[in-house]
């Protein structure tokens, strides 16, 4: 059993709500569902929430198709907007943000960017 799942083009995370009757595991494919899976409480624990915000993140940046490095880092700023408003108070959650944020932030490539988050 695990809680979440980074597959390279999607997140796979366990719906920790149907615990301990079903284990059930759900792929997302799209950085809007990763932050839905947070919001609606799928994944929980202040750890596996910042791990799933950084999945989720990372997963807005792969599947990203802008080349331009301002044009990039504006939109993952606005992919860390919605994973901040998931769960206001997830101290987890906004030390996650933070993190990418600073990739995000210092670097001058796109590609070096998506490697690095």
């Amino acid at each position: 059993m695990f809680t979440i799942k980074w597959n390279g083009d999607s997140v796979t995370i366990l719906d920790q709500r149907l615990l301990p009757g079903s284990e059930v595991y759900n792929t997302y494919r799209h950085y809007i569902d990763v932050a839905d899976s947070i919001r609606n409480m799928e994944i929980r624990g202040a750890p596996a929430i910042g791990i799933a915000a950084a999945m989720g993140i990372a997963l807005a940046a792969v599947q990203s198709k802008t080349a331009g490095a301002d044009k990039f880092r504006e939109e993952l700023h606005a992919v860390c907007g919605v994973f901040a408003a998931t769960r206001p108070t997830a101290v987890n959650l906004f030390a996650s943000i933070a993190r990418m944020k600073r990739i995000i932030d210092g670097g001058s490539d796109v590609a070096a960017m998506r490697q690095e988050l």
